[in-house]
């Protein structure tokens, strides 16, 4: 009996349950139904459609910021030449916001940078960008030859190799197709490149050529400069000015002697008789 009680019981709790559950699901479809559902606004990614941004390292990010963090508080001199470096390879002109992007220096935050590239003899600055300054401004190998023909007494070729990426090639090829002349200067270890105009075509006995060749010319590049310049010529070199500034600099223009070998002398004491290996050359004498 207490058992069918039990299952009487629990029967009436499943009844009650029942009805409560029947009673909330009505309440519910009732106010679904009342109730106008908005949708929700579909997600914009800020990433092109098929694009994922990779993903960024917490490590990788925070040694990209010092990497940043050192280059602007390093010297004046050395962001400078970050800048001139980048306008020189590239060849293109850099708005201060291009510049930040591509070497990290911050033009327009650091007032010392800014005006050191505006005022910079190689850097050209239009009031919205930078570029590049060569000495002189050739872009091409035919522009390259009517410059070179403006110089008769010659022109250095260190004033041309800045002039655009390419033009020592431009300059060889002008010299095999026997437009230019390329002449080094023993004293100075400078290229001095001279026109040869293919207008004016010039035969010279050999007799002539024998006699230009038997001439001595000084073997100092001061006395060469002297001789041209009483002769109306003015030199393509400044060998006075060039020592001058290697002297400046620290840099001897004449080789280091050699230093003789020190030998014993028979006047010597000797205090390691206990190595005589050291005295063969004693011995000897």
């Amino acid at each position: 009996m207490a058992l069918q009680e039990q299952l009487d019981r629990f029967n009436k709790q499943q009844e009650k349950c029942q009805t409560l559950l029947s009673n909330i699901a009505a309440k519910s479809a009732s106010s679904r139904a009342n109730t106008t559902a908005r949708p929700a606004p579909a997600a914009v990614s800020p990433f092109p459609a098929g694009k994922t941004p990779a993903p960024v390292k917490f490590s990788n990010d925070t040694e990209r910021l010092q990497h940043i963090n050192s280059i602007r508080k390093g010297p004046v001199g050395a962001q400078m030449k970050r800048v001139i470096d980048i306008l020189f390879q590239t060849r293109q002109a850099f708005t201060p916001e291009q510049i930040n992007e591509a070497c990290y220096v911050d033009v327009i935050g650091n007032k010392e940078v800014f005006e050191g590239l505006r005022k910079n003899p190689k850097v050209n600055y239009d009031g919205k960008r930078f570029s590049y300054k060569a000495k002189h401004d050739v872009k091409n190998k035919n522009e390259l030859l009517v410059l070179i023909r403006k110089y008769i007494e010659g022109i250095a070729v260190i004033d041309l190799k800045d002039a655009y990426p390419n033009v020592m090639d431009d300059l060889q090829a002008l010299k095999a197709a026997g437009q230019v002349w390329l002449l080094s200067n023993f004293d100075s270890q400078e290229d001095i490149v001279f026109p040869n105009d293919p207008r004016v075509p010039i035969k010279v006995d050999d007799d002539l050529k024998e006699l230009f060749r038997s001439i001595e010319l000084p073997r100092d590049m001061l006395d060469i400069e002297k001789d041209l310049q009483k002769n109306g010529m003015k030199p393509a070199t400044n060998t006075a000015k060039r020592r001058a500034a290697a002297q400046v600099q620290g840099i001897s223009s004449k080789p280091k002697a050699r230093q003789k070998s020190k030998e014993f002398s028979k006047k010597a004491k000797l205090t390691n008789a206990h190595l005589p290996e050291l005295f063969k050359n004693l011995k000897n004498s």
